[in-house]
């Protein structure tokens, strides 16, 4: 009996790996492409290339996210940076929905952008100071050395803000992260162009046009992300968000700009 019991075991197990493999197997040849939309097997679509299996964003993907940066550089750059000046919002959100291979990622995009504004802000100054005998060698040591690091550090908090304003959206705080990166990438840059008009106009208090600028460009951004609310909720909201925003990294570089030098 205990043969017969044993036998009849084996066969119950050997069925049911036969099933789950078959289960499998069955899963990965009807797997379809979030990015493109065709069907094939393996790990990764063979129509464009992006991964079959994508995960939703987390914050250990966002770790893992920014220890990829400093090992890989993704191409995409032009193309990233394309959309979000032609589609804001909305490249987010594909993003987040699985349209990621054309894309530059996060971390890499947002490094390339500040980086550049930095240096814009630092030149900037220092020629006003060298040609124009005004500007502030403080600001433009800052720029040069700390400002990468404070939109870093800031960043978290930016993300917490708008979680909390928008709190009954469907996104975690993990893509909120990612929907700001993008959307701060572009604003720094866009913060260092306006900058140049302080060749023409040296007392320039730019602060004054840089809010104005961020606010339409964030407000445009949230009302195609958050496309599932009414307009001029998200606009209200994307209004406060934004302004505490920027009116707590203009007082922390003030503060440290003064404490600093």
């Amino acid at each position: 009996m205990q043969e017969r019991g044993g036998a009849e075991f084996l066969v119950s197990l050997n069925s049911w790996l036969i099933q789950q493999i078959l289960t499998q197997s069955s899963a990965l040849s009807n797997q379809v492409c979030k990015h493109c939309g065709a069907t094939g097997t393996g790990n990764y679509c063979n129509n464009c290339g992006q991964s079959f299996q994508l995960k939703r964003i987390t914050v250990a993907g966002i770790i893992h996210e920014i220890f990829h940066l400093f090992t890989h550089f993704d191409k995409g750059f032009v193309y990233t940076f394309k959309k979000l000046v032609t589609n804001p919002g909305i490249m987010q959100k594909e993003y987040l929905e699985g349209h990621r291979i054309k894309h530059q990622k996060p971390f890499s995009m947002f490094f390339i952008c500040a980086t550049v504004a930095a240096l814009i802000f630092y030149w900037i100054n220092r020629a006003l100071i060298t040609y124009y005998e005004i500007g502030d060698q403080a600001a433009a040591s800052f720029f040069q050395h700390y400002m990468v690091m404070l939109q870093i550090v800031l960043l978290p908090i930016y993300a917490g803000i708008s979680r909390l304003i928008f709190y009954d959206s469907k996104y975690n705080y993990a893509e909120m992260i990612i929907l700001l990166i993008y959307m701060l990438s572009v604003a720094l840059l866009f913060s260092a162009l306006i900058q140049l008009l302080r060749f023409i106009w040296p007392d320039l208090e730019t602060r004054f046009i840089e809010l104005p600028v961020i606010l339409a460009y964030g407000i445009i951004t949230n009302n195609f992300f958050f496309d599932d609310s009414r307009k001029w909720i998200t606009i209200v909201k994307s209004a406060i968000t934004i302004a505490a925003c920027f009116l707590l990294a203009g007082f922390i570089q003030d503060w440290l700009i003064e404490f600093l030098f």
